[in-house]
């Protein structure tokens, strides 16, 4: 009887609306500093004009350099390793009494040195 109550309030209850909204394009825009040399003559002689203007460019970074940079490792190889070694080297060392503590430390100080080894 309580699960009819529940069925029925959850069917007649308002539900929430979900409204989805088209992405808007966004554009991002770099400022560059640039100069012209206007060539003269012999009675007026040349300068040079300054101007700055608005470049659109890739959002996210400035031509991709970024996106190069961003190392993707997946460490977990020589996380898992190293703490399989050291737990198992920490329980091999140690005595009855500090097994309890020397084969988590082992575990922990394993997985940091290799994940240092794995080149993370």
């Amino acid at each position: 009887m309580k699960f009819f109550y529940l069925a029925f309030l959850l069917c007649f209850s308002p539900a929430l609306k979900v409204y989805a909204t088209t992405p808007k394009s966004v554009t991002c825009t770099r400022t560059e500093y640039r100069e012209e040399y206007i060539p003269g003559t012999k009675s007026s002689p040349g300068y040079v004009k300054s101007y700055e203007v608005d470049v659109e460019i890739p959002c996210g970074g400035s031509g991709g350099s970024r996106a190069n940079n961003i190392k993707n490792d997946n460490c977990t190889d020589g996380k898992i390793a190293g703490a399989l070694l050291g737990g198992g080297l920490g329980g091999a060392i140690s005595r009855k009494e500090g097994r309890w503590f020397a084969v988590p430390l082992g575990a922990v100080t394993g997985a940091a040195i290799g994940n240092k080894v794995d080149g993370c």
